[in-house]
């Protein structure tokens, strides 16, 4: 189905009859690669800016080996997310580089070299417990092409080393805070920069934290401005939007 489509658009953009450009907007919304018990979205680059993530929780290292295998015909760079070292001795075999990021729980699947073409994305986590969480967004944000400063182990239980660190609040674009516990972290650096901030709360705490839900709460209801929240424990989905903001402005 894709190819037949593809052969459609080719045989109307040499005639005439489609521009190139007409073609690109039509690409964005080309069938799926149904391979039975999932459905590939080739086209998501082209509509979105990046392809899909693999998530792998919930998935066998079989079938994530044949979505992978799959998605590389396209010659993109994969990502896939909450894998563990199982996942990466099924993969690391692949005829591409195969890098897996431990702690992130990342497998960064290369076909193509990155360039860091988007300005700075500053990852700040309030502990050192938070860090599996700030890597996630860490490599996520890498292989879109961002340029990374990591800010580690400063949370607000010991104020003075955030504080210490203030100047490269101004050397990012956008902020990304990981925070668990009680989740105040984001409210303060919020507080201290114009520039947006993105608060990602973890599953990271005792009892009452809820698996990460205090810390989500207090975050939706920042009294700082410019605080945009993500899931619990989605450093994946911060980092996105965090390119797609440095995208915005490299295209301004």
């Amino acid at each position: 189905m894709i190819e037949e489509d593809l052969r459609k658009l080719l045989n109307q953009v040499h005639n005439g009859s489609l521009s190139v450009d007409q073609a690109v907007e039509r690409l964005k919304n080309l069938p799926f690669e149904d391979l039975g018990y999932a459905k590939l979205d080739h086209h998501r680059v082209l509509r979105r800016g990046y392809p899909e993530a693999v998530f792998c929780e919930g998935k066998s290292n079989e079938q994530i080996k044949d979505i992978v295998s799959q998605m590389m015909k396209q010659n993109v760079n994969i990502v896939a997310t909450r894998a563990n070292e199982k996942v990466y001795d099924a993969l690391k075999d692949l005829p591409t580089e195969v890098e897996y990021h431990e702690k992130a729980r990342t497998i960064v699947i290369k076909q193509q070299s990155i360039s860091k073409v988007l300005g700075k994305i500053l990852i700040i986590t309030a502990g050192t417990a938070d860090i599996p969480v700030a890597e996630e967004a860490a490599v996520t944000a890498e292989i879109m092409g961002n340029e990374i400063e990591r800010l580690y182990d400063v949370g607000v239980s010991g104020i003075h080393r955030l504080l210490a660190h203030k100047s490269k609040f101004g050397e990012a674009n956008v902020i990304i805070v990981v925070a668990g516990m009680e989740g105040a972290l984001p409210s303060v650096v919020a507080g201290l920069t114009s520039k947006p901030v993105i608060a990602v709360p973890t599953s990271v705490g005792y009892g009452a934290s809820f698996g990460g839900l205090a810390a989500l709460l207090a975050m939706l209801n920042s009294c700082a401005s410019g605080v945009s929240v993500v899931n619990i424990d989605n450093g994946y989905g911060a980092a996105y939007i965090a390119s797609q903001i440095n995208r915005l402005i490299a295209e301004g």
